[in-house]
């Protein structure tokens, strides 16, 4: 059984690198032709579940592959909630906030690392019951948790674990353990 990761396309704010939380901003055309070419990435691979984020950046990018007419809308995937910084940039927030990363601090009015991390294990408990592959479409950060919590490890781990719009992972098993099979592989620029 493998886990494929998908990242969604570029949007104006991942371009910016303002944080897009609950924020439902849409792909830029370069995110659509993204989308599109992660269709031929994924190669038309048979999944025993497809997931998607309820947000459209991510619903539109597993369309748009190929995937949506077989995906299930789920809530958990959407991005971590970044309360007060939402839109807001890290160079923008370091200003009032030396040092600050969405790791290593509290996001006000938002999410814990602690509530994210119980949404991808339920997310990743979904995944270990479909009998087969699964592709999970979503987010950045989420996506980064998703791979720290498949290896057991903390949350804040993931700030370890780089994810580009447009990129695919691979979780699976080395032997009986779970295991980071491929990290952040791009799809062809358009």
């Amino acid at each position: 059984m493998e886990i494929v990761l998908v990242r969604h396309g570029e949007t104006e704010w991942t371009r910016s690198g303002q944080h897009t939380g609950r924020t439902d901003i849409p792909l830029t055309e370069q995110g659509r032709r993204q989308a599109r070419l992660l269709g031929r990435l994924l190669g038309d691979r048979d999944f025993a579940l497809v997931m998607t984020s309820p947000l459209r950046r991510a619903a539109d990018t597993c369309a748009l592959a190929g995937y949506g007419d077989h995906a299930r809308v789920c809530d958990d995937l959407r991005e971590i909630d970044y309360g007060e910084y939402e839109g807001r940039t890290t160079r923008d927030i370091r200003n009032e906030v030396p040092g600050w990363t969405v790791w290593t601090h509290p996001l006000p009015a938002g999410e814990t690392l602690e509530e994210v991390g119980r949404r991808a294990d339920r997310v990743l408990a979904l995944a270990r019951q479909a009998g087969g592959d699964v592709a999970l479409f979503g987010h950045g950060h989420m996506l980064r948790v998703l791979g720290a919590r498949w290896c057991g490890l903390p949350p804040a781990t993931a700030r370890h674990l780089v994810l580009e719009p447009a990129a695919v992972c691979v979780l699976g098993y080395e032997y009986e353990a779970p295991a980071l099979r491929r990290w952040n592989r791009e799809c062809p620029t358009p």
